[in-house]
């Protein structure tokens, strides 16, 4: 599985992962806007957003990329390791169904 991660801190990009590492999960982690989104990106299952630590331009992209994908997405407003954690299992839960 692997999982986009838009926004969060910069420092704790490693940190996210390496959680991610840990509950078997590929990620992919923008802390900025990021150009042209949608050839970057690749294959992925799934998308959270840390919506505390994201412009609206930028969240506006990621909607109008996953229209045309139809992949699930989880927002949360803070962007810890805890955060990133619940989103993981919610995402997981999500593409079980």
């Amino acid at each position: 599985m692997c999982v986009l991660v838009v926004g969060g801190m910069d420092r704790l990009e490693d940190d996210y992962i390496k959680t991610a590492k840990e509950m078997g999960i590929d990620l992919k982690v923008y802390t900025k806007r990021v150009g042209d989104f949608s050839s970057r990106i690749g294959s992925i299952d799934g998308v959270i957003i840390f919506t505390n630590k994201v412009s609206h331009p930028a969240k506006n992209q990621i909607f109008k990329f996953l229209k045309k994908t139809d992949k699930p997405v989880c927002m949360y407003h803070s962007c810890g390791i805890c955060s990133l954690k619940r989103a993981l299992l919610e995402l997981k839960e999500k593409t079980k169904a």
